[in-house]
């Protein structure tokens, strides 16, 4: 597997590392525990380093797969972890709100810990900013936490510019998450470059549009009625068979690359920057695979701008999240 570094910080993780959320949340019922050590496992042995989890996924149960999980390779990977919500400690249930109150922050940090099986969480973002608390103090309370050696780099996702500006001004942020795809292409106007000016990595999330890129999905796919994609607009049946121009665009180069759409999908992204490091998510060993083998797919010159030009002609339909979880992006 090949290693990129996570912009100027000198944070070396594998080219692509594994979204570890939908193994207990979001996209259905929570997947058989002990296959899901496993596959975290088998992940490491086909290279990858770099594993991402939140508190707020399960809530807490997310934390615990992946900390028994790598626990035996805990010295050989990284883990990315998340604050920011309100969710009770003792009832594991998420409220509506924010909070990154330094004293908040701390107190997740050191219960994260726990969960992780470690003694330190190699990147921890702010999982979305609190409107509530200057990110001045949320940058301070981490590098609190980096001084007691509890924390090594600070990150920050779906932020805004202005507000990663400030955060890092204050600590450098090593890496900024959010969503990122051919499906969703917004971080290429100002975030993108922002970054790069900053010297800062960028892990997109759902890099295969929760799933649509595989070609997997189409307007007659019907979801769990736990799935989040329920909610969300640009996965209602309409907007589905409207935006498989893309899908139908993607397979096509699939097919004369002689590969996947997910691979295409993938290393679409790789070939953006070299400090980006998609975070794909699964459930399946194939698929994880599937995945893996999009670092050695080589998308040409002439691949790339043909992409660029079909794709940005394309008018897709639908939001891609719900109203309300929209309004806590890019604050």
């Amino acid at each position: 597997m090949q290693k990129r570094k996570l912009g100027n910080s000198g944070l070396e993780i594998s080219a692509l590392g594994l979204g570890c959320m939908s193994m207990t949340s979001a996209y259905g019922p929570a997947s058989d525990r002990d296959e899901m050590i496993q596959l975290i496992r088998d992940a490491y042995d086909l290279g990858v380093t770099h594993f991402d989890t939140a508190e707020a996924y399960g809530p807490f149960l997310n934390e615990e797969l992946v900390g028994e999980a790598l626990q035996p390779i805990r010295n050989s990977v990284t883990i990315a972890t998340k604050f920011g919500f309100e969710i009770d400690p003792a009832t594991g249930k998420r409220g509506a709100g924010t909070n990154s109150k330094p004293e908040h922050i701390k107190a997740v940090a050191d219960a994260s810990l726990k969960r992780l099986r470690t003694d330190s969480i190699d990147l921890f973002y702010q999982h979305r900013v609190d409107p509530d608390v200057p990110i001045e103090e949320v940058a301070g309370a981490v590098k609190d936490l980096m001084t007691q050696g509890k924390v090594k780099h600070f990150g920050m996702s779906e932020a805004g510019i202005q507000t990663i500006r400030r955060a890092h001004a204050v600590q450098p942020v090593t890496a900024v998450q959010s969503e990122y795809s051919l499906f969703w292409r917004g971080p290429e106007a100002e975030l993108l470059p922002a970054l790069e000016e900053l010297g800062i990595g960028f892990v997109p999330f759902s890099p295969l549009g929760a799933g649509f890129l595989t070609g997997q999905i189409d307007e007659n796919t019907k979801f769990d009625p736990t799935d989040f994609r329920n909610l969300v607009p640009r996965f209602s049946p309409e907007a589905r068979k409207a935006n498989m121009v893309l899908v139908d665009l993607v397979k096509a180069v699939a097919t004369r690359k002689g590969e996947t759409p997910a691979q295409v999908a993938l290393a679409w992204l790789l070939a953006q920057k070299p400090w980006i490091v998609p975070i794909p998510g699964t459930t399946k060993l194939h698929r994880l695979k599937e995945n893996l083998g999009a670092v050695n797919v080589d998308l040409t010159a002439d691949d790339l701008e043909q992409i660029d030009e079909a794709t940005l002609k394309l008018n897709l339909e639908g939001e891609r999240l719900p109203e309300a979880a929209l309004k806590m992006t890019g604050r």
